[in-house]
């Protein structure tokens, strides 16, 4: 019998539900808001206590267009534009004041670093002006303007009364039908056979299609039901409440929120006086480690850690500095309180790998300015299947069993004290490394190179001699690398090198459905055996959800090769389907299991036939074949095959005989000169080469044929692979822009990729990648133009760190791969 009629808590019980969102904070219900409002029948929230209870109740509820990152704009952006309209549509206050934000520069580097930040900007709708000094003292005329140099400004920047945004929040998910309990706590989840969920609580089970977990601080522990270890740790943040400040009192118009990067610390009006909030260095800024040790004590929820205004005497020393009026304020209260803090301080929002349909929303260091767009973005990915657009870089999935406790303590400590640190291209962050993911020649190169961070691992980036200035050296202009590159690209394009690809994220698919699954997720039609291609799987709307790599080593047997960025997000997608289609079908992540050795250059054949019996030469070994091989009495699997687009093989091998074959290979070269090469050098190779790269070129915003991917989409392909019958529309509309190849008149400056496209004083598009071509000395880019503008030729401006750089189309690519240039040469010898 269904107990929908029962009441309980003064309302009919539902015991079936279609989402159950766990946690009654601004995250969670923002969610239940949004799918009640996108029409999703049967919405649940189950709150342990009261609403805000947790984080959301204390927070200094600042509000900001501004985010470093190009994707977390969008949020902030869509939370800012619901909080305006949000009072009107469900009849509650919500408290939002918007008298804008300033961002001070009080360093030469950190009006670089503004300026760096509008280029990444022009393209997005949100509101933000490089502004003056004069202009500054203007709109915050409190301000010591001894160091003041530049400011960066959004007007409607501000902050909201959290209690207040969340019970609007609610009453707008409970108008459009969704069910709010509390208390209501989640004491178990079990998974059914169905992918479905029970959720227990004292008042009964409700059978839920898909469970969210948003539950701040308390994240851990409902991961802990089903086996999860979720990386989060809450932190203790401090503010600082002033009362009546008459020089406050007298203004006409409320100040805008003002952040002091080098003072690292935020300062906003609070009625007629002032709040502050600082973030401490690593050894001052305080974790509640105990808390991820023996758990949240029971009971808490609107508490408050005892303050400290010793361990952030420092900032206040500057804030009075800054703001001189404060010197003279009373303080009348010091809120300390628990944020939640991930390892690197981005949230973690989407469907977990691991476990069907379980979903997380957890992670906010910032709740209350993402809790809008977070909920939008979460509610259309649920509703409509895939997600809105990009934003892998808050996908859960780019943590994994390498993220340790110590890991994520360390990390924390990092981030808290980084909160305001110079944001530098390239930035790499040393907190917690190496991790236990190491490659099998690690060991062996970390004394010789400058490493990054990819997912866990190590990879060297780019190596140096005893004459270069070594170590990590960030800027925005050439730095230190910047000649050793060079060096790596001509050893490449002149000799052969060898890379550590080891971060790659490897599966096996195998099994009597292997191939039909395979066919349902990929574009691309599937190699036979012993050949290898490149393969895309789009979303339903026609989006490219990810590029791999495919080989099928035996029949039936398939290996896959995708981005270290995306092991875990590519890897859910494939199960889902996997599982949603009943397919008979093994897959095995076996990306720690196997190390990988790129070895690239013209003389790469010759190094590599000295170690095996095998004939390495092009008429027995062609371009994308696959075959078994020794390498110096090693079993391992070789590839032709190179993302720098030279002459190359990729070498898969047992993690234990990694280190063997690199020391082979490189005894093996000496006469050729070998050396290694890095992940920077690679990139340049491969932009010469017109490669296109996932992440950058085709995501979750793009689809494939703007991005010049036709020829691995096969429309004509028997399957009906995901997002075939989209692509056919896309392409009978016809396209809007394209992705187009362009070189720049550029200084001591190259593109990233983000930079803003200027045409005759209007933005026109946005790059997407770019690098020094080092073979044809120019900077080089992708960028995204309308389809009118994408002819070679066409000039436009590309926007660097405050300057306007003349840029043109050209053909692409700048420079022919290998396979290309040994077919024109046969081609003119016939």
């Amino acid at each position: 019998m269904s107990r929908d009629s029962t009441m309980v808590l003064g309302k009919r019980w539902k015991d079936t539900a279609e989402t159950v969102i766990i946690g009654g904070g601004c995250v969670g219900v923002s969610l239940a808001y949004h799918l009640a409002k996108a029409g999703q029948k049967d919405v649940v929230l189950l709150e342990k206590s009261e609403l805000t209870a947790g984080s959301t109740w204390h927070a200094a509820g600042l509000t900001t267009y501004y985010h470093p990152g190009i994707n977390l704009k969008k949020v902030h952006y869509h939370s800012i534009k619901l909080y305006e309209s949000l009072e009107a549509e469900t009849g509650q206050a919500v408290g939002f004041h918007q008298p804008g934000s300033i961002r001070i520069a009080s360093t030469p580097v950190r009006v670089d670093e503004l300026k760096y930040q509008m280029a990444r900007t022009h393209w997005h709708p949100t509101p933000q002006w490089l502004i003056t000094p004069e202009k500054i003292k203007e709109l915050f005329p409190l301000l010591n303007m001894d160091k003041v140099l530049a400011g960066l400004y959004n007007p409607g920047d501000g902050h909201i009364d959290p209690y207040s945004l969340t019970m609007a929040l609610a009453a707008g998910a409970r108008m459009y039908g969704a069910q709010i309990y509390n208390p209501a706590l989640v004491s178990g989840l079990t998974p059914t056979s169905d992918g479905k969920w029970d959720v227990q609580t004292p008042h009964g089970t409700i059978r839920a299609n898909r469970i969210v977990n948003a539950t701040g601080f308390w994240a851990r522990e409902v991961g802990q039901q089903i086996g999860f270890e979720h990386p989060t740790i809450p932190v203790h943040h401090q503010y600082v409440v002033t009362a009546t400040v008459p020089e406050v009192k007298s203004l006409k118009a409320e100040l805008p929120v003002i952040r002091d990067l080098e003072g690292s610390y935020y300062l906003r009006q609070e009625r007629d006086g002032l709040l502050f909030g600082p973030y401490e260095r690593e050894e001052k800024m305080v974790l509640q480690d105990s808390w991820v040790r023996d758990g949240v004590p029971p009971g808490f929820g609107k508490e408050l850690f005892e303050s400290d205004l010793d361990r952030i005497m420092d900032h206040v020393e500057m804030a009075m500095e800054m703001v001189p009026v404060l010197k003279n304020a009373d303080i009348i209260n010091i809120v300390s309180g628990p944020i939640t803090y991930t390892p690197d301080l981005l949230p973690m929002v989407g469907p977990h790998q691991g476990a069907r349909n379980y979903w997380t929303a957890i992670g906010f260091g910032y709740g209350v300015i993402h809790a809008g767009g977070i909920g939008k973005f979460l509610s259309d990915w649920i509703v409509t299947g895939e997600p809105p657009y990009d934003l892998i870089e808050c996908d859960p999935n780019r943590y994994g069993k390498w993220t340790t406790v110590p890991y994520m303590c360390s990390k924390a400590r990092e981030s808290y004290g980084f909160n305001n640190v110079v944001g530098y291209p390239k930035e790499e962050r040393f907190a917690g490394r190496p991790t236990n993911r190491t490659s099998g020649v690690y060991e062996l190169l970390k004394g010789k190179a400058s490493m990054g961070f990819h997912t866990g691992w190590e990879q060297p980036h780019w190596f140096y001699k005893p004459e270069d200035n070594a170590g990590y050296k960030p800027s925005f202009r050439r730095t230190n690398w910047f000649g050793p590159v060079g060096r790596e690209c001509k050893l490449v394009m002149e000799k052969v090198g060898v890379i550590d690809l080891t971060p790659f994220g490897k599966f096996m698919v195998k099994g009597k459905d292997s191939q039909k699954l395979l066919d349902r997720l990929f574009a691309n039609t599937m190699p036979k055996v012993g050949l290898t291609n490149i393969s895309h799987m789009l979303t339903p709307t026609g989006r490219v959800y990810a590029e791999v790599t495919i080989t099928q080593l035996t029949p039936g047997e398939f290996l896959l090769i995708t981005g270290s960025g995306s092991e875990l997000h590519d890897l859910r997608w494939i199960e889902k389907e996997a599982a949603e289609g009943a397919y008979d079908v093994d897959i095995s992540n076996v990306t720690e299991d196997i190390g990988v050795l790129g070895v690239a250059g013209p003389k790469a054949r010759d190094v590599l036939q000295k170690l095996t019996q095998e004939d390495m030469s092009d008429a027995s070994f062609k371009f994308l074949h696959c075959k078994p091989i020794q390498l110096g009495g090693i079993n391992l699997r070789a590839i032709r095959i190179s993302y720098t687009g030279e002459l190359g093989w990729e070498l898969y091998i047992p993690q234990k005989d990694m280190a063997a074959v690199y020391q082979a290979i490189m005894a093996a070269g000496e006469d050729e000169g070998i050396d290694n090469f890095g992940t920077y050098a690679m990139a340049s190779l491969r932009l010469e080469k017109g490669f296109r790269g996932w992440g950058a070129e085709m995501n979750c915003d793009t689809n494939p044929l703007e991005a010049g991917l036709d020829y691995f989409i096969k429309l004509n392909k028997h399957a009906d692979f995901i997002g075939k019958a989209a692509l056919q529309e896309i392409k009978a509309k016809g396209l809007k822009r394209k992705l187009s190849y362009i070189t720049m008149d550029t200084d001591d400056v190259d593109p990233e990729g983000n930079e803003t496209i200027w045409l005759n004083g209007k933005v026109v598009g946005n790059t997407t990648s770019g690098a020094y071509s080092y073979t044809t000395q120019q900077s080089l880019a992708f960028a995204y133009l309308p389809v009118e503008l994408c002819s070679v030729g066409q000039k436009v401006e590309v926007e660097m760190l405050g300057r306007k750089y003349p840029a043109m189309v050209v053909q692409e690519p700048l420079v022919l791969t290998e396979p290309t240039r040994t077919r024109l040469q046969k081609k003119s010898k016939a």
